[in-house]
């Protein structure tokens, strides 16, 4: 009956013309909280992740300033009128902005995650009725119900309300580390002082330190003993000895491969025939991506265990080769310094090593000329640069009206119309 009590009084005060002040100072409050968060919100990067969203008001600090604002106008009339409009907008702010919170600080740690996105949703069903419960007056009498609901474990007893309060707090507790691990490791890869592989073990181990002390202080908040954890730790050792080894060996060599940085963000390699760019490298897994827009996933144990072409790792430079011919009796020593200052005018073709061009092979249709040439950008792919390589050659051979030779047939007839190739061709065979 208490409940239903002061519900009667809550819509008895929301008819009355102070509900009018309060419904002021609300729009107030809401005001003042978006010109804060708009005055605050950074002019370069608008989009923060957290705190600010891509409108000023879609962050999750606009509805933490409406909520204090909302808190400090129903302190002020406190006593001096009943309060009606304020009692339903707190709970709702305080909802409002534990869900932005979340919500925000999930996306953060786990972007594009489909399972997150549901837990999103459970998150704010769970939050919007609990603020229902709590403006009606119906919060304090399920409590009670809960509280009476109760039974033993391991002797101890146990009641459904301290269950469900210990899993709130190891649920607050984890979105705190996960905040701070988001923030923390968005500082470290922003910082330019440090090499991108280095910035990311720094950002990986942080997580992980985090992620285990918030997961440790989790289960002290909802009441679980730490010591029980040991013979817990021994099933979870013997597990990964068994089952787990393979995981575990990613994990570990994942931050092998960025603690000895010899595969790095953005070296091209090659790994078990497949070629690329690697685009990132996560303590399980390192993504690979080809110039085909092709990726591929490998996992850190092949990494450390199998052969990999690092075409970056001392040197970023690549040489690339093409073959061409000409004819015979062409003046090659005049004929090189041309090719070469062809290739050199292709704007990815490095100046030094400058191009070169070598007789390779004395063909059956002309002289073949092998041609090398450098770039330093090989994630940029090699077909389109040698494309253009073989065009200004091309160019370069039609200018100095060089023949390019190509294999010819003759075929002659006999007066009975029959070829006179495949009589030749018959009578060899016979």
């Amino acid at each position: 009956m208490n409940g239903i009590d002061s519900f009667q009084e809550l819509l008895a005060a929301l008819i009355r013309p102070t509900a009018l002040l309060e419904l002021g100072l609300l729009a107030g409050c809401l005001a003042l909280a978006w010109i804060v968060s708009a005055l605050l919100r950074p002019k370069a990067d608008a989009a923060d992740g957290i705190w600010f969203g891509s409108r000023g008001f879609d962050g999750a600090l606009f509805p933490v300033l409406a909520l204090a604002f909302a808190l400090l106008a129903r302190w002020g009339l406190r006593g001096h009128v009943p309060i009606a409009v304020l009692q339903i907008a707190v709970p709702v702010l305080m909802s409002l902005a534990v869900i932005r919170v979340s919500v925000r600080v999930l996306r953060a740690a786990f972007p594009n995650s489909t399972p997150v996105r549901t837990l999103e949703r459970t998150l704010s069903w769970g939050v919007w009725i609990a603020a229902v419960l709590w403006t009606t007056g119906l919060l304090p009498v399920m409590l009670a119900e809960m509280e009476a609901i109760s039974w033993k474990i391991g002797g101890a007893p146990v009641s459904l309300r301290s269950l469900v309060e210990g899993a709130l707090s190891a649920v607050a507790v984890l979105l705190v580390m996960l905040w701070l691990s988001a923030t923390i490791e968005a500082r470290l890869l922003r910082a330019e002082s440090m090499h991108l592989s280095v910035r990311k073990i720094a950002a990986n181990a942080t997580r992980a330190i985090l992620l285990l002390v918030g997961l440790l202080t989790a289960l002290s908040a909802a009441g679980i003993p730490l010591g029980a954890l040991g013979v817990m730790g021994g099933a979870v050792g013997v597990g990964i000895g068994l089952g787990l080894q393979r995981l575990a060996a990613n994990y570990v060599s994942g931050f092998v491969i960025l603690a000895e940085r010899s595969l790095r963000i953005g070296d091209t390699v090659r790994v078990d025939g497949f070629e690329g760019r690697i685009s990132d490298i996560t303590t399980r897994y390192t993504l690979i991506r080809a110039a085909s827009g092709r990726e591929s996933i490998v996992p850190n144990e092949m990494l450390i265990t199998q052969r990999v072409e690092n075409f970056s790792y001392a040197d970023p430079n690549v040489a690339i080769s093409t073959v061409v011919q000409v004819a015979y009796g062409t003046d090659l020593a005049a004929l090189a310094p041309r090719l070469q200052a062809a290739m050199a005018a292709v704007p990815r073709v490095l100046a030094t090593p400058g191009p070169a061009v070598q007789l390779t092979n004395f063909a059956a249709d002309g002289l073949e000329l092998t041609l090398v040439f450098w770039i330093g950008d090989l994630e940029n792919g090699q077909g389109n640069v040698r494309s253009e390589v073989n065009l200004a050659v091309l160019a370069c051979l039609n200018a100095e009206r060089v023949e390019i030779p190509f294999p010819q047939r003759v075929v002659m007839h006999r007066s009975d119309g029959s070829p006179e190739g495949d009589a030749g061709a018959a009578a060899a065979a016979g």
